[in-house]
């Protein structure tokens, strides 16, 4: 159960929220030919409102979730620090990346071949599906996404969720297409849920799921797992030596153990990548 989002461009709207990991250059693998890496520190943009992949820790600007921790993990194995940036929106991150505003980014991006044709992808968690999110008892019935044609359906912008709907509009819902409701991130489109504005939000399985957990009891997942897709860390198609070596990182912790314990720690072991 779970999927994911990312594309295009603009300025973030914060600074660098936190610095994690490493940092003294004594990693485990030698970067000494990776330009981005020179200054000790990786720059990562994300749109840190997807518990729990990632969000910020109730009431403080500090990044949790479950690619916070892996790319600690793998920063410790550079021997660099991490610092994590808000990007101004999810839709533009691809664009983010492309225009060097970050060393690379992280944010439950989805790989498609669209977005390979743009930055490269090192896929590190899924294949994780989507899941509709709906009121407590299912009131309207959803058991598939055709269930949602000529309904009122929720999506952060940018995701590849908005894809889905848009295509079912194309072909099974031509007749009677869903209205795609967009909005800046997915708490806001969860929310509009709850005030009864739509009949059923969309987001990656991990998410709904956590959605659900969190709404004491107002929310339920009716549909899992359709259209899966790994997610992916973003870098530019120029930087291959980064590239190479958050490969070699991503390698380190899976085979020491580390990997699976991350997984564990958030409740994804069954999302485990096994590059398939």
């Amino acid at each position: 159960v779970f999927a994911a989002c990312g594309d295009d461009d603009d300025d973030d709207e914060n600074g660098p929220m936190s610095t994690e990991a490493g940092g003294d250059g004594g990693g485990d693998i030698d970067i000494s030919g990776v330009p981005e890496l020179e200054d000790g520190v990786i720059n990562m943009g994300s749109d840190i409102a997807y518990p729990p992949i990632e969000s910020y820790e109730e009431g403080t600007q500090n990044p949790v979730g479950l690619d916070i921790d892996l790319m600690g993990a793998m920063a410790e194995k550079l021997g660099v620090e991490v610092e994590w940036n808000q990007v101004a929106d999810f839709a533009g991150i691809v664009g983010d990346v492309k225009a060097s505003r970050y060393d690379a980014v992280m944010s439950a991006i989805s790989v498609t071949e669209e977005r390979e044709a743009e930055i490269d992808l090192i896929p590190y968690f899924g294949p994780a599906g989507t899941g509709v999110l709906v009121a407590a008892g299912n009131p309207e019935g959803i058991e598939a996404i055709e269930d949602l044609c000529g309904k009122a359906v929720a999506a952060q912008v940018g995701t590849i969720q908005v894809d889905y709907m848009n295509e079912f509009n194309d072909d099974q819902c031509a007749d009677d297409p869903i209205d795609i409701k967009t909005f800046p991130d997915n708490p806001t489109a969860v929310q509009e849920l709850v005030l009864g504005r739509v009949v059923a939000e969309l987001a990656d399985d991990p998410v709904a799921g956590y959605s659900a957990s969190q709404s004491e009891g107002e929310l339920e997942v009716a549909v899992t797992g359709f259209d899966s897709a790994a997610y992916g860390i973003g870098v530019r198609k120029e930087s291959t030596e980064l590239k190479a070596a958050l490969e070699a990182a991503l390698a380190a912790i899976m085979e020491d153990g580390t990997y699976d314990s991350i997984l564990s720690d958030w409740g994804q072991d069954l999302l485990a990548y096994t590059g398939e």
